[in-house]
């Protein structure tokens, strides 16, 4: 499938173990020794020779390789739609974006390809790909998994995350993926457990941006819930605005500037300018940032002793690569508005389909829990699920 693939492997027999005979993908931001890492640019790759931790796991459990996944540049946009390598179209077809920057391992794995794929999470890469697609995305705990061998967005929020047809085989995954590492200094270890009689918290207000048919599948979602408890998300808004709109953004610097100094003819302008616009903040501003970002996740842990799961829509809308192209960044922004304070307020999540709209569309909601209820927010999305 057009823009889907970097690499490809050959497959090998797979190790006896839990994932013994699945094959999967990895998106190309991941080191597999000996398989250039290019993260969409050219320009940037490199030959590790280290396989990343988290992909090491999933081979010693059986897991069988086979290529490695397009992406947004650097994992950098929401939309599939930023990388030299092509871009793929969603699953569903009509020219409906695949979702990104995990673009490539969401259509693997929803077209059949693979039983499984990893991708990463900054801002919402591990799930808005996952609803555009039609399957389920788990993005785990910051420091969960790994992120040693992953060629950093914003280092202190990225995650790897993991793509399936079902939330089981997604969760199995990344309990075998998970583990500390002596040389990852992210690494976390922890557990919080989710009552067995499940109190959910939706919002009174959603924004769609004009789309009547999300909007109702997700009013269909909530009263398959049941009884809930209407709550407000400002605050969540408020700290994902931080992430491309306030400081948060400049951390990319820290790991890409450099090469944008000196390549920047081989980033792609849309990347370019996202990065670019990190220079414009201070340190004072990241402390400043930093400052209202802590009053944020007080009022989030307020937020999670009132309910234990907060449930959303994975993405307000749908785009095509057309409309992309008119606006890609202000769409981009869109897709993440329900995303992206996520790993900023240190939740886990699991984004899950909710069917289609009347006129073929996917939609998605995820399931959002404080970090650490992984396990347990798992059992919730399965169970609704099902």
């Amino acid at each position: 499938m057009n823009g889907v693939w970097i690499s490809m492997i050959p497959e090998r027999e797979g190790r006896p173990g839990p994932l013994a005979g699945l094959r999967f993908a990895v998106k190309d931001n991941i080191d597999v020794a000996g398989v250039p890492t290019t993260a969409a640019c050219p320009d940037f790759a490199y030959l590790p020779e280290r396989t990343a931790p988290v992909v090491r796991r999933l081979l010693d459990a059986g897991a069988v390789l086979t290529g490695k996944t397009n992406l947004d540049q650097f994992a950098t946009g929401l939309t599939g739609a930023r990388s030299p390598y092509g871009t793929p179209e969603s699953v569903f077809g009509g020219g409906l974006i695949s979702g990104g920057s995990s673009s490539g391992s969401a259509v693997a794995v929803a077209a059949g390809e693979v039983d499984f794929a990893l991708g990463t999470d900054t801002a919402g890469s591990g799930r808005v790909p996952a609803a555009l697609n039609g399957i389920v995305g788990v993005k785990p705990t910051r420091g969960l998994l790994s992120t040693v061998g992953v060629v950093p967005a914003c280092r202190s929020l990225d995650c790897v995350s993991v793509f399936a047809r079902d939330v089981g085989l997604a969760a199995r995954v990344a309990e075998v993926a998970r583990g500390r590492e002596p040389d990852d200094p992210w690494g976390r270890t922890g557990e919080r457990k989710i009552g067995a009689t499940v109190v959910y918290g939706v919002p009174g207000d959603v924004d769609f941006f004009g789309d009547e048919e999300q909007a109702r599948a997700f009013g269909q979602a909530r009263r398959r819930l049941g009884e809930v408890v209407e709550v407000g998300i400002g605050p969540l808004l408020e700290a994902g605005d931080l992430l491309y709109r306030g400081p948060w953004v400049a951390e990319r610097l820290a790991d890409l500037g450099g090469f944008l100094d000196k390549h920047p003819d081989s980033v792609l302008p849309v990347t370019r300018a996202v990065l670019e616009s990190g220079r414009a903040f201070t340190a004072a501003d990241a402390f400043a940032g930093m400052h209202r970002l802590r009053e944020l996740k007080a009022w989030t842990e307020r937020l999670f002793r009132t309910i234990d799961v907060l449930v959303l829509p994975t993405v307000g809308t749908t785009y095509t690569h057309a409309e992309i192209a008119a606006d890609p960044i202000g769409r981009n922004l869109n897709l993440g508005r329900y995303t992206q304070f996520t790993n900023l307020l240190d939740l886990a999540a699991v984004a899950v389909p909710n069917g289609l709209t009347a006129d073929g569309r996917p939609a998605g909601i995820t399931f959002f829990g404080p970090a650490f209820s992984d396990d347990d927010l798992a059992r919730v999305a399965a169970a609704w699920n099902r």
